[in-house]
């Protein structure tokens, strides 16, 4: 079972997270490309730790919204779109090149990945991105939802991923950020939900409800409150379940 993180969201003069502590702790870094958050430097220094660490790299692509960290959704031109998201991947793979290795999978980031997990035109427009720079990159993103479909579609690997940290809705989406529930941040049940959907393939949802989340990879949000805690916990939850935590992407030389 993959354990992957949200990483580089620093910009310029502020951090945000504990990239290095993270590192030592998840298979997999989506590592932020500048647009939603992130800048050269920031990416530079985490694809050369997460090289050193035998982490695997992904392009978290995001809107073009630093004021607001890619949460807020823009009705993009999906020409322009997929331009951003082609442009995003090439960015980071420049960096992860320098360190020694390449981009491993693509996912996208907040408000896109809300959005593509349920609108035809902005997920086509992701897939589109990926095709055109790399059709071997897996897409990871939440099972079931549009972006799969499309991704599927159009021959992408698709990886299923879980959130241990947050609420989610009946439908299988995640609970708004701004609702109620929508952070889980007890380290119990952060660990419960986590090694209850690599095992069973399953999730609690907020009315108590039982639904399938059928994943190869389980998230844990760089910028959850104890978040080098709450991976550290959830990969011992993991491992104690006599799952491997390991990298679902090959990491092969460039």
């Amino acid at each position: 079972m993959d354990l992957n993180a949200d990483l580089g969201e620093g910009f310029g003069s502020w951090r945000l997270g504990d990239d290095d502590a993270l590192l030592d702790v998840v298979s997999s870094a989506n590592v932020a490309c500048g647009f939603h958050a992130g800048d050269p430097s920031t990416m530079h220094r985490v694809c050369r730790k997460a090289v050193e660490k035998g982490v695997a790299i992904g392009a978290q692509v995001g809107y073009r919204d630093l004021a607001g960290f890619g949460r807020r959704r823009i009705d993009y031109d999906l020409d322009e779109l997929r331009d951003d998201i082609l442009y995003q991947i090439g960015a980071l793979e420049a960096f992860c090149r320098t360190a020694g290795d390449r981009v491993r999978y693509v996912k996208p980031h907040g408000a896109l990945y809300n959005t593509a997990a349920v609108d035809e035109g902005q997920a086509s427009a992701v897939v589109a991105a990926v095709l055109a720079y790399d059709p071997s990159l897996p897409v990871l993103c939440q099972p079931g939802s549009v972006l799969a479909t499309r991704a599927e579609a159009g021959g992408l690997t698709v990886v299923g991923e879980g959130f241990a940290d947050r609420g989610y809705q009946r439908d299988g989406r995640l609970i708004p950020r701004t609702s109620p529930g929508a952070l889980v941040d007890a380290p119990g049940e952060v660990v419960d939900r986590a090694v209850r959907m690599a095992v069973a393939a399953e999730v609690v949802a907020d009315d108590g409800s039982v639904i399938p989340c059928r994943v190869r990879s389980v998230c844990v949000h760089g910028d959850t409150p104890g978040a080098v805690e709450l991976a550290r916990r959830v990969r011992e939850g993991l491992e104690f379940a006599l799952l491997e935590v390991g990298a679902f992407s090959s990491r092969q030389a460039p």
